[in-house]
């Protein structure tokens, strides 16, 4: 019994670390207030107290489980498409993650920019979640020394969140295309090892 309930307790709370996590990304850590969280993860204001103390602990769940869920989706994209994994992976990080709603995108791209402002541990829990992303994509790659794949790794992730984020923002489809296509070519090229993508 105390089994089921506590792996009972652990599948409610990820429930609701992914709801929160699609509030935050849709509204952004100011705009989105206590009362709003709960209704979205379908809990009264108590219950979410009763697994955060306050609304930044659980913005940092939220954090920790997107990048940990960006990794997953990097280690996914290995397995599944073998040698054409980068391809695989740009294409829906530039194509559906461009795309979707807000709520649903990736939390690179829709909360980097909130963690700056946040406390000295959300910011530490965000860096080693964001090393083991880096880290995922690194063992992906195969061309130069581990220290040039830390690198290149690096800088696909930056031009992945950096073009998602300029393709969301502009309202003309055209412009968000090409900039989509120019990011992924640019990040195979990295893949490759090749000088500036």
């Amino acid at each position: 019994m105390g089994r089921y309930a506590q792996g009972h307790k652990e599948e409610s709370r990820a429930r609701i670390v992914a709801a929160i996590g699609r509030g935050f990304r849709r509204q952004g850590y100011g705009g989105s207030g206590v009362d709003g969280l709960a209704r979205e993860a379908g809990v009264t204001h108590g219950a979410f107290y009763g697994h955060f103390r306050s609304k930044a602990e659980a913005f940092g769940a939220a954090v920790t489980a997107g990048l940990s869920g960006l990794r997953q989706g990097v280690e996914r994209s290995r397995e599944e498409h073998g040698a054409g994994w980068v391809a695989a992976f740009a294409a829906r990080y530039m194509g559906f993650k461009r795309t979707c709603e807000l709520g649903d995108a990736c939390t690179l791209q829709s909360l980097s920019a909130e963690i700056e402002r946040t406390d000295p541990t959300t910011r530490a829990a965000y860096e080693v979640e964001l090393r083991r992303v880096m880290e995922a994509v690194a063992a992906g790659l195969v061309n130069g020394t581990e220290a040039e794949r830390r690198a290149r790794a690096w800088v696909m992730l930056s031009v992945l969140v950096g073009g998602a984020t300029l393709a969301r923002a502009v309202p003309g489809e055209e412009t968000s295309e090409e900039i989509a296509e120019a990011v992924q070519r640019a990040v195979l090229g990295l893949a490759e090892g090749k000088p500036g993508g």
